[in-house]
């Protein structure tokens, strides 16, 4: 497990007050991965606004472990009143159906507050590959099944989920190798000694521009402004193909109507703050801040997807 802590002092209240009472105490913002990956980014350019909005002083605890399950268990602990907050990713959706003995359920444990970012994948190869494109990659791994392989942060975890989903639609048979994170999958790719991988924008970006990584199309259903020109996967053959990550943000069940309301204002007022834009723009993140009611049905979509997929392609932890 790893756990760290980072508390900003409270900052002036500004815009509009809702809830009045709330909050009443510090709160505490779990976010269940290591320091410095994506998730804990988000957490990090939001913090300055929600403290301001909310007008108290925000503990943020790195809870990693399980793909994500210790931190949000200790929020499916809390109590139930908003002061504590679960900023979480895929496993949120990814967990249930890889953990069936999770001592609480992702599904009833926490109330949704809002999807607060995308975070779009590409499928990326090293620079010495021979494939220029998706459908040459392809057409090689049909015709030579087993024989090329794909690194992913880990089990069950976006990028895992996105080559399984495009291997079964193009119908191709890859071998998957699992790191202990991002930073290894991706030192191995820059270094070759992997074939593919589905990396994130923020990770990835930079060496694609720099000529390190090729990239031969975007897991979403749309173009990404950082690389111009690269078209996405859904329309290289392969419509609807939708593997894009994100974060949410959530409290736990039973948390009261007022102040789930005061979190989702406060929330959606940081994600729409220039500094805040102007610093996932250029990482490749997208900026939401949806409906709680929206928020909810994307989960519960999400959620059953990954579970398909997951049954259908006999995914283990193992």
């Amino acid at each position: 497990m790893i756990f760290t802590r980072r508390v900003l002092a409270a900052l002036p209240l500004a815009g509009p007050v809702l809830a009045q009472g709330f909050p009443s105490q510090p709160i505490r913002l779990v976010t269940p991965y290591p320091p410095g990956g994506g998730t804990d980014t988000v957490a990090r350019m939001l913090l300055p606004h929600l403290v301001a909005q909310l007008g108290q002083t925000i503990i943020v605890e790195n809870r990693g472990g399980a793909g994500g399950a210790i931190g949000a268990g200790e929020v499916a602990r809390a109590a139930g009143d908003g002061h504590t907050l679960l900023l979480d990713a895929m496993g949120h959706v990814v967990n249930p159906s890889l953990m069936p003995n999770l001592p609480f359920d992702y599904a009833t444990a926490f109330t949704p507050i809002t999807q607060l970012t995308l975070q779009p994948q590409m499928l990326v190869v090293p620079q010495a590959s021979p494939f220029a494109t998706l459908g040459a990659l392809i057409e090689a791994a049909r015709a030579r099944p087993g024989v090329f392989n794909f690194a992913s942060s880990g089990n069950g975890t976006g990028a895992h989920l996105a080559m399984v989903a495009l291997s079964r639609a193009a119908g191709i048979e890859v071998v998957h190798v699992p790191y202990r994170g991002g930073g290894p999958a991706m030192t191995d790719l820059l270094a070759g000694n992997v074939s593919m991988a589905f990396a994130s924008v923020a990770a990835a970006s930079a060496h694609v521009q720099s000529g390190r990584l090729r990239a031969l199309g975007a897991a979403g259903p749309r173009e990404i402004p950082a690389l111009p020109g690269m078209r996405p996967i859904a329309e290289q053959g392969f419509p609807g193909f939708d593997w894009d990550e994100w974060n949410g943000l959530w409290t736990t069940a039973g948390a009261p109507r007022g102040a789930v309301a005061r979190l989702h204002a406060a929330t959606v007022f940081a994600l729409a703050q220039p500094d805040v834009r102007a610093r996932m723009a250029g990482i490749g993140i997208v900026p939401l801040g949806t409906g709680e009611a929206d928020f909810a049905a994307f989960v519960a979509a999400q959620r059953e997807r990954a579970a398909q997929l997951i049954r259908a392609a006999n995914i283990t932890l193992g």
